[in-house]
């Protein structure tokens, strides 16, 4: 049975013929009556993923040290904006507040924190979890909102969920990759007609088989130069945070997630999560085409591993019962091991910063 979605895809394609991968991804995720951004509550035990902020709350807690150690290296200025573009249940705000309010008292009473956020059902989720922190805490639902001042921003799976366009190569080189209908009107894939400029491929295109995929996401690259503009005029760093690679390279990456299983692209629209990995390499290009600093890219558990994450889980653990203590091991395991169902290599965090200043734990550059 086509999901509602499905139905709409399938008749503006009978009507404007096959539909670009992005436009299609664009659908499924942020459609105003049938998307699975706007219809579902994703996050969590319930919803059909879940992040790293919902493993353990050491995540939040590692991210909280690395901005108050941003913000001394920055200069401790006062009225500081802490913000969490895509911030989802408020999970991870939540215990980067708590550390900043117990390690640098003087910059959680002077710095004000800005949620970008353009669901309303998660937004009340967030103000739920928050209410804690009272009027410090403003909502957006652009970035461009946020007022001026010492940026110090954390996005953490913001960029896989940005649509991307795919080309496939053909006998004729490489094609944009459409949606379109079979002869039993299903949804299929199939090259389209538009090109690619052939600058913008990885090296060696001719020696790809047929078929080969390249993925590229213009709209990442947008909000890549639009948070670099902000750095660069305002100061700060920001933290980007994603499952991706950190060189450019051939590849199809797009995946659907319903109930925590992998499922077909384009089996249910609007009813499964739809990402694709990030392309670490392009998105410091994009930083520094703006003219800011690259602090350096790490697999997430060297990152959370280097700013403590094994100290703070010895310190829960001294507290904790057995039971507890065997949790805290697990969530270490989930966020920085190796292997399957585990984020530590496949993950990446990315820190660039609006002046040259070497941040923790990443190596200074050459």
């Amino acid at each position: 049975m086509p999901t509602p979605l499905a139905r709409r895809i399938k008749s503006i394609i009978r009507l404007n013929g096959p539909m670009s991968v992005t436009d299609f991804f664009s659908l499924c995720l942020a459609d105003p009556e049938h998307g699975y951004y706007k219809t579902r509550q994703p996050f969590g035990r319930t919803g059909d993923f879940v992040t790293a902020p919902e493993v353990s709350q050491l995540f939040g807690e590692m991210l909280g040290v690395f901005m108050v150690h941003a913000w001394q290296r920055l200069g401790t200025l006062a009225n500081a904006r802490l913000v969490e573009i895509g911030p989802g249940r408020g999970t991870m705000m939540a215990d980067m507040l708590r550390v900043i309010q117990r390690i640098a008292p003087p910059l959680y009473e002077s710095m004000s924190v800005h949620l970008v956020e353009t669901s309303p059902r998660l937004t009340e989720t967030q103000k739920q979890t928050l209410a804690s922190h009272g009027d410090k805490i403003s909502w957006h639902e652009s970035f461009e909102d946020v007022p001026p001042g010492l940026l110090l921003i954390a996005a953490n799976e913001l960029f896989d969920a940005i649509p991307i366009r795919q080309f496939v190569k053909t006998p004729h080189g490489f094609r944009e990759r459409v949606v379109a209908l079979d002869t039993a009107d299903e949804l299929i894939f199939t090259a389209g007609l538009a090109s690619i400029d052939p600058d913008l491929l990885p090296p060696f295109p001719e020696r790809q088989p047929i078929g080969t995929i390249f993925e590229y996401s213009p709209a990442r690259e947008a909000v890549m130069a639009a948070l670099s503009r902000r750095l660069k005029s305002n100061g700060g760093t920001a933290l980007i945070i994603d499952y991706g690679h950190t060189v450019s390279g051939y590849g199809d990456t797009l995946q659907a997630l319903r109930m925590h299983e992998f499922d077909p692209v384009l089996a249910h629209p609007g009813e499964a999560d739809l990402t694709s990995h990030v392309d670490f390499e392009n998105l410091s290009r994009m930083a520094e085409a703006n003219g800011i600093h690259i602090n350096g890219c790490l697999p997430q558990g060297d990152f959370l591993y280097g700013l403590g994450l094994k100290e703070r889980a010895d310190t829960l653990a001294a507290k904790a019962t057995p039971e507890q203590t065997l949790q805290i091991a697990e969530a270490v395991n989930r966020l920085a091991g190796e292997g399957v169902g585990k984020m530590g290599a496949l993950f990446k965090v990315l820190a660039v910063s609006g002046a040259s200043v070497h941040l923790l734990p990443f190596r200074p550059l050459d």
